[in-house]
C-alpha cells in the first residue's frame, strides 16, 4: 500500500481533494470499510460530509443500515484486516460509538470474532440481552474462557503442586522435569572421547513435591460494573482452583445482595452466565457471609476481588474485615484480578482495610495462586 493510500485511511473521506485515488480496488475497499464506522465521528461533530459546501443535517452515530448490512460489513472488516485491528474496530464500534446491536443480533453476534473485550461488553449488557442471543452469548464465553484457561491453567497448578525437589528424582519422565547437571553427572562414565559425545543412557528427572492443602478458600467476587474484567478471571481461576485435589473453594459473587456460586464453581461458564453486573454495593454482607461458612478459620482464606467502593456504612465492612483477622482467617483484598496495570479502587477504604490486617493488591490469576501456595505451604 503507497504512503498516499495510508493516509488517505487516517485522512477518511476529507482526503479526497487532496489526495491521489486509492492505486487499486482493494484501497477503496479498505477506505469504505473504515468510513461506515469512523465517518460517523464527522457526523457527531456537526462535519461537512463529502466536502459540501453547505452542512446537511446529521444523526448522532447509530446502526441505521439494516441488520444484513452490518452482517456484510463485519465480513468485509475480518477480510481485509488482521485479527487484532478486527478487534479494536469491534471495540470501537460497542464502546465508542454505541453499536450495540452488534451484540443484539444472533446473525450478527455469529460473526464477530469472540475477545475479551468483546465478553465485557456482553456481561455489561448481559441484563438486556434478547433470549435470542444467549446461545451465541455462551459460545462467546465459551471461547473466551477457554483461551483464558489454557493460558493460566500450568503456572496455576505448578504454583499449587509443588515447586521442583533439588535431592530426589522421579522414574516419570517429564520434560519440564528434566535435570540436566544430575543426567550429565549420571552419564560421565559414558563419555565418548573419540567423537567427543556423552551417550545418555539414563536421563534423571526431578520429582514433584506433592502437596496437599486442606485449607478452604473463599472467593469473594464483586458483581459491579468497574470489575467485569476481574469477574472474568476470577470465574476462570475459580475453574482451576475447584479442580485440585484435596482443596475447598468456595465461589460467591455479590452486591446488594449475597449469592453462593459454589456448585458451578468449576464450570466458568456457568458462572459467567448467572453474574448479574451492576447495581449497588454491599461488601460488608458479602465478608461477614464468608466468615459464617468457614469450617476452620485458622486454616482459611478469603479473598476479596472488589474495588472497595462500599455502598453501605465504611465502619461496618472495617468491623467484619476486623472479625475475619481476628479469628486468624488470612485475608487478602483484590482491587484486580486481571492483570491490570492500573486498577481502579477507593485506596482510602482499602487503607482502613489494610489498617485491620488485610492485605491489600492488584495481582494476576498466576501471582494470586503464588501468594496462595506461599500461605497454604505454613
Amino acid at each position: 500500500m503507497r504512503p498516499t493510500d495510508r493516509w488517505r485511511l487516517v485522512l477518511g473521506r476529507y482526503a479526497d481533494q487532496r489526495l491521489p485515488a486509492p492505486a487499486d480496488a482493494d484501497g477503496a475497499r479498505y477506505e469504505r470499510a473504515l468510513d461506515y464506522l469512523y465517518g460517523r465521528e464527522y457526523a457527531g461533530r456537526g462535519g461537512r460530509p463529502d466536502g459540501a459546501a453547505e452542512e446537511r443535517e446529521v444523526t448522532a452515530g447509530s446502526l441505521d443500515p439494516s441488520a444484513p448490512s452490518i452482517v456484510e460489513w463485519l465480513g468485509e472488516v475480518r477480510e481485509l484486516f488482521p485479527r487484532e485491528t478486527v478487534e479494536t474496530i469491534e471495540r470501537h464500534a460497542l464502546d465508542r460509538y454505541g453499536l450495540t446491536e452488534l451484540v443484539s443480533d444472533p446473525e450478527v453476534l455469529a460473526c464477530i470474532e469472540p475477545s475479551e473485550e468483546l465478553l465485557k461488553t456482553l456481561l455489561s449488557l448481559k441484563g438486556r440481552l434478547a433470549p435470542a442471543v444467549l446461545s451465541q452469548v455462551r459460545r462467546i464465553i465459551r471461547t473466551v474462557v477457554e483461551d483464558l484457561r489454557r493460558r493460566l491453567e500450568t503456572e496455576v497448578r505448578q504454583a499449587f503442586t509443588g515447586r521442583l525437589s533439588q535431592h530426589r528424582h522421579s522414574p516419570l519422565p517429564v520434560a519440564k522435569n528434566f535435570d540436566p547437571r544430575g543426567t550429565i553427572r549420571a552419564n560421565l562414565r559414558h563419555w565418548d572421547p573419540e567423537r567427543r559425545q556423552l551417550v545418555v543412557e539414563r536421563p534423571l528427572f526431578f520429582q514433584r513435591n506433592a502437596r496437599r492443602i486442606p485449607w478452604e478458600v473463599v472467593l469473594l467476587v464483586d458483581q459491579s460494573g468497574s470489575m467485569v474484567g476481574s469477574v472474568i478471571h476470577s470465574a476462570v481461576m475459580a475453574g482451576i482452583l475447584a479442580g485440585l485435589p484435596s482443596y475447598r473453594l468456595r465461589l460467591v459473587v455479590f452486591d446488594t445482595s449475597v449469592v453462593d456460586l459454589s456448585d458451578v464453581a468449576a464450570d466458568p461458564v456457568e458462572m459467567l452466565m448467572s453474574v448479574q453486573l451492576g447495581g449497588g454495593t454491599d461488601i460488608a454482607q458479602a465478608v461477614n457471609y464468608a466468615g459464617q461458612i468457614l469450617d476452620n478459620p485458622a486454616r482459611a482464606v478469603v479473598v476479596l476481588v472488589s474495588d472497595f467502593c462500599e455502598g453501605g456504612p465504611p465502619s461496618e465492612l472495617v468491623a467484619a474485615v476486623r472479625r475475619l483477622v481476628e479469628a486468624r482467617v488470612t485475608a487478602i483484598g483484590l482491587a484486580s484480578l486481571d492483570g491490570s496495570a492500573h486498577p481502579h479502587y477507593d485506596k482510602q477504604m482499602a487503607g482502613r482495610l489494610a489498617d485491620v490486617g488485610m492485605s491489600i493488591g492488584a495481582l494476576s490469576p498466576g501471582q494470586l495462586a503464588e501468594w496462595l501456595a506461599e500461605v497454604t505451604a505454613r
